[in-house]
């Protein structure tokens, strides 16, 4: 498959091919819950898996706890331990997480901003499919 610009012959990367290490990194930023810390931390404050947990409506502590792992392994937060009992630990982007955090945030922002027209096109979409399931030799419009 010709993916256009082939960087490979020049000692670089090609994201569409299954084995690019890049595109492992695409899959763990593309994931929900991956997204959502990064916005959560974004604004540079550490917080406690407690404290992430309660902002992240839904996800389970196994969940956190793989995404928080991943997240450390790539190089985008640090997780600190402090010797108290019990055991205090914090999360917080490093540079790194705080560039992409970034980025993230303005998908957030443009998905805030969008909403009203992405659940309009829904709806219709929806109404449609509804239509189509009542008469199913009509013409997709």
């Amino acid at each position: 498959m010709d993916t256009g610009f082939d960087l490979r012959k020049h000692g670089g990367v090609e994201v569409f091919l299954r084995d690019c290490p890049t595109r492992a990194v695409l899959e763990l930023i593309a994931s929900k819950w991956t997204m959502l810390v990064l916005v959560a931390l974004e604004d540079g404050r550490p917080m406690r898996f407690g404290e992430l947990r309660r902002r992240l409506d839904g996800v389970t502590p196994k969940v956190l706890t793989q995404t928080l792992r991943a997240l450390e392994r790539e190089g985008l937060l640090t997780r600190s331990v402090y010797p108290t009992v019990p055991p205090r630990v914090e999360y917080r982007l490093t540079e790194l997480g705080q560039e992409v955090g970034g980025l993230i945030q303005g998908i957030t922002l443009w998905s805030q901003a969008n909403i009203a027209a992405i659940q309009a096109a829904r709806e219709e979409f929806d109404e449609r499919a509804a239509l189509l399931q009542q008469d199913p030799v009509a013409p997709d419009r």
